[in-house]
């Protein structure tokens, strides 16, 4: 079977798109659904590379129950275009970095996280903010929408078995 490939970005790959990773692998496992896709983060800088996830980070997704490993932050690159069906990202701001690695995106492959929901905003920067558990809020809400849009299988109803 063909997996669903999700790549979640952020700026340094240590907060929001590791959180929005394990969170999405979160759903996807309490809903059966793990073995048919593929979700990984990465980011559009280099400042943080080899980096593990930031404290804080891993302290809210421990807080709210999602398992998560030792991960380390790596770098978006442009042959991932082709390795990826949905590239995720958390603000306007990688939006514009995006752009330098992925010169175009012919196959609409580009989207804010919060435009699953509706929304025309970025999930905010917690390493700026310190709200770890608003940009939790936003991610878990983003990815739930974000699922929804491309599975049918995931509904209000399947929702309901998601406990976080």
């Amino acid at each position: 079977m063909l997996k669903r490939r999700i790549m979640f970005v952020c700026h340094g790959n240590i907060c929001r798109s590791p959180m929005a990773e394990f969170i999405t692998k979160h759903i996807l496992e309490r809903l059966g659904l793990s073995d048919e896709y593929l979700v990984s983060s990465s980011a559009t800088s280099t400042e943080e590379l080899g980096n593990p996830l930031y404290p804080p980070a891993a302290v809210e997704l421990k807080r709210r129950g999602i398992a998560f490993n030792n991960r380390r932050a790596t770098r978006l690159s442009s042959s991932d275009y082709d390795k990826y069906d949905l590239f995720v990202l958390m603000d306007d701001n990688n939006f514009r970095n995006i752009r330098r690695i992925f010169p175009s995106d012919t196959e609409n492959k580009v989207h804010k996280l919060l435009s699953f929901c509706g929304l025309d905003r970025d999930v905010a920067d917690p390493w700026y903010t310190g709200c770890f558990d608003e940009a939790y809020d936003d991610i878990f809400r983003g990815c739930i929408a974000l699922l929804s849009s491309i599975d049918c299988r995931i509904n209000k109803s399947s929702i309901s078995k998601i406990v976080t």
